[in-house]
């Protein structure tokens, strides 16, 4: 790419050193003692910069690439295949609102004959420089033996510089498993290991800790079983920050199925028969498994309590992102008085401020998986949107129940996105939706979570909150879904 502007100072390349030095130095090929690692950064730039436009994961989109800078790039196999990790700072032309860079996380593989039985858009193409000039490149996640050699780092604890490999202690992870990449639809990508373990790489890299990371490795260590338990992760120190986490290793769940899918199937029953069976029931315990995991987190991670003047900044802010998506999408206008109304009643209704902790800030059906033994939740990384340091900050815990409500209504709603008007099955739709609402907030003041209905005007706030951010999504992302959220602006308007 013409406009791409390639780093030519020197990249930081870190030594191996711990146990799996000399294993992750073997290879069959003819390279052994060095990969050459600026030398090949510098020849795979181009590759790259047409590729990273096209995954899915990629942040940058519709904005030109205006600059590739690498970060720290580590050997942990030399030879044929090799595979270099690298942080990869993406610079791209500013829009309001969006970053100028991102850090990026890339796992590189190089096979002199290609690589075999993986898909093309995996491959970037042939190098035609450097020290493995005519060599195939690659995303190495979708290389079984490439990804074996991450899960033997990740089991022995190994250490590459800056780079390193940590294990929970217990966790007994076994070295030689190759590892699947997962087909699911994410901005994450996801490998998968036998009907064992599961490795999550963050593809977009922030300094500090990954809330996935902390809340997971919380839970865990306070005995929960309503996630996955965590058994390794690795991250990379970068110079003046805090260390990057880059990966996390938690159980698989071959025989979970997925709450967004089972909500899904459940609706989609409604077409032939108005009592498709009693989801409700599993909306009870998934509130049940929420309101658990509030309590652990709250019992865990710190707590705090926002006064008067901070509800109010609450409010203010929740009325200011009103603002900002109306610039956006101007068809929120209409509705924008009696929002901004519900915000002011929001910080009137709790003069004494509110109860605030770590919650899981981006809670979903599809973030929930019912196992055989009962919900599971996943992902604990917060909204996208916002930053690390963002993400970290305490919240009201009826926030996730707020965001759960809109992906009820979420579900009922897809069954109707696409085809022509009718009014009986919206009318049985919304009714599915609102038993499930009812059944989960039942569930989470059983399970000891606070009584949403005790906290109308929150409640109110915090689901207007969600869907404004919906509609600002879904104008930008998905134009046909825009009805689904604007349905539900309409009706939360009503009950001001």
């Amino acid at each position: 790419m013409s406009e791409t502007s390639r780093s030519q100072a020197p990249l930081h390349r870190d030594a191996p050193v711990g146990p799996a030095a000399a294993a992750a130095a073997r290879g069959t090929g003819v390279r052994r003692t060095a990969l050459g690692v600026s030398e090949l950064v510098q020849a795979a730039l181009p590759l790259i910069a047409d590729w990273l436009p096209t995954q899915r994961w990629y942040a940058g989109k519709g904005r030109p690439i205006t600059g590739l800078t690498p970060v720290v790039g580590t050997p942990l196999q030399v030879g044929d295949p090799a595979l270099l990790h690298l942080l990869l700072r993406v610079e791209h032309a500013a829009t309001a609102g969006a970053p100028h860079g991102d850090l990026y996380q890339l796992l590189l593989g190089i096979r002199s004959q290609g690589p075999t039985g993986i898909e093309p858009s995996a491959v970037l193409g042939r190098l035609t420089q450097g020290p493995y000039d005519g060599a195939a490149l690659y995303d190495a996640v979708h290389d079984p033996e490439l990804t074996g050699r991450l899960l033997e780092h990740l089991a022995t604890g190994d250490r590459f510089g800056s780079l390193s490999f940590r294990r929970t202690p217990g966790s007994g992870l076994p070295t030689n498993l190759p590892g699947r990449a997962s087909t699911a639809e994410q901005s994450n990508s996801s490998v998968i290991y036998g009907t064992s373990y599961i490795l999550k790489l963050f593809r977009r890299v922030h300094p500090g800790t990954n809330p996935d990371l902390e809340l997971s490795l919380a839970l865990s260590r306070a005995g929960s079983t309503r996630i996955p338990r965590v058994a390794a992760w690795f991250e990379s120190r970068l110079e003046r920050a805090e260390p990057a986490t880059l990966g996390l290793l938690q159980r698989y769940l071959p025989e979970a199925e997925d709450g967004w899918e089972l909500a899904l199937d459940q609706v989609g029953r409604l077409k032939g028969d108005p009592s498709p069976g009693n989801f409700a029931i599993e909306a009870h315990r998934l509130g049940r498994a929420t309101a658990e995991v509030h309590r652990v987190l709250a019992r865990s991670m710190p707590v705090a309590r926002l006064d008067r003047t901070q509800t109010r900044q609450l409010a203010t802010a929740m009325a200011d992102r009103l603002d900002s998506a109306v610039a956006a999408v101007p068809g929120l206008m209409r509705y924008r008085g009696a929002l901004r109304s519900a915000f002011r009643q929001l910080a009137d209704a709790h003069p004494d401020g509110l109860p605030v902790q770590r919650i899981h800030g981006d809670l979903h059906l599809g973030q929930a998986m019912r196992t055989p033994h009962g919900w599971v939740l996943l992902d604990f990384e917060g909204e996208p949107a916002k930053s690390v340091a963002e993400r970290r900050e305490p919240q009201t815990a009826l926030r996730d129940v707020a965001a759960m409500l809109r992906s009820f209504d979420y579900a009922a709603a897809h069954l109707l996105a696409g085809g022509p008007p009718d009014p009986e099955l919206a009318h049985l739709a919304a009714a599915w939706a609102q038993r499930n609402r009812t059944a989960f907030c039942a569930g989470y003041t059983a399970g000891g979570g606070t009584d949403p209905a005790a906290s109308p005007e929150l409640m109110r706030a915090l689901e207007i909150d969600k869907a404004v951010y919906e509609v600002v999504y879904e104008a930008r992302h998905r134009p046909s879904w825009l009805p689904i959220p604007l349905a539900a602006i309409n009706r939360l308007a009503l009950t001001v």
